[in-house]
């Protein structure tokens, strides 16, 4: 069956790169209504932006959404994350800025205020995208890849030369939980090298070490707290690239891979897949594929206490 949330659910912070503040609300929308972002900020024209993968935008550092009109709204994949994490199919999200709220940097307190909410199971069949055969972007050494399964699974390598990240690698498969069990406390990251030329550009404007990233100098972990894992780098890649994978629009059932991979080769993989003929097709959930659904079997007791 499609889910939705129970109840509405807000939360308050400011945006990473824009330090601007912003109230964000994740309420209920029917069946086969998808995932759409509502600027209330805005009094006239088109205020819905829907979250697909062929309304994403050139961003750096993020992952930005724009309607036909160019209204957008960015940093959405931490969000867009809980809610395929949490196997939410329909809800409209409301937001009051351009940006949604960094909070500590992860999909945690996202997650636990879904589930702190409820989610609501609705009267049609879950559809998924099934993917039937590989596709492949690269851009130099980094490439990312989907293949058949009859799940998702995640693979994903990093390799930094600041030792204190180093080469990490990971394979998760997003059933039964998994998502919110191992992955969605995992904090976005960066080097002290890039913080300043970041700040330069006019973005990270609202980033504290500490309170909504963690920051890495060589061998040294300079956040307050240190890592809330040994490779939570490589862990925050695969909840980003979940992220980006929710806006196929629906789940996907397949095998992706990244290496070295950002928002924008993650998208430009989605925009392959569905544009290479007989490379994915929509189909209706049964009892057994609903069960190997993200979300799927989720317990609100496993959720990381960090939320």
């Amino acid at each position: 069956m499609q889910n939705t949330v129970r109840t509405s659910t807000s939360f308050k912070g400011k945006g990473l790169h824009s330090g601007k503040p912003a109230t964000v609300t994740v309420s209920p929308a029917p069946c086969y209504h998808g995932i759409s972002f509502k600027r209330t900020d805005v009094e006239v024209g088109d205020k819905i932006i829907p979250a697909r993968w062929d309304a994403v935008v050139e961003a750096e550092l993020c992952t930005r959404l724009a309607n036909k009109t160019g209204l957008e709204v960015s940093t959405v994949e931490h969000l867009m994350a809980a809610l395929a994490g949490c196997g939410i199919h329909n809800a409209l999200i409301t937001i009051d800025g351009p940006e949604v709220p960094i909070l500590d940097g992860s999909s945690a307190h996202f997650v636990r205020g879904i589930l702190t909410g409820g989610i609501q199971r609705q009267s049609a069949p879950a559809v998924a995208y099934e993917v039937l055969k590989e596709v492949r972007v690269q851009d130099g050494d980094s490439y990312a890849t989907i293949v058949p399964a009859n799940r998702l699974l995640i693979d994903f390598e990093i390799n930094f030369r600041d030792q204190a990240i180093g080469r990490q690698k990971k394979t998760i498969s997003l059933t039964n939980g998994a998502f919110a069990r191992e992955l969605c406390d995992s904090r976005t990251f960066c080097r002290q090298a890039d913080v300043s030329a970041m700040q330069a550009k006019g973005l990270a404007l609202g980033g504290q070490a500490g309170e909504n990233a963690v920051v890495f100098d060589g061998d040294s972990v300079l956040s307050p707290g240190g890592l809330r894992y040994p490779d939570e780098p490589v862990r925050h890649k695969m909840l980003d690239a979940l992220g980006d994978l929710a806006l196929a629009g629906a789940p996907l059932l397949g095998h992706y891979t990244g290496v070295c991979a950002g928002h924008a080769l993650t998208n430009r993989l989605l925009r392959k897949l569905f544009t290479t003929p007989d490379a994915v097709r929509m189909i209706r959930c049964d009892r057994d594929v609903t069960a190997r659904l993200p979300g799927y079997g989720l317990n609100q007791s496993e959720v990381p206490a960090v939320a």
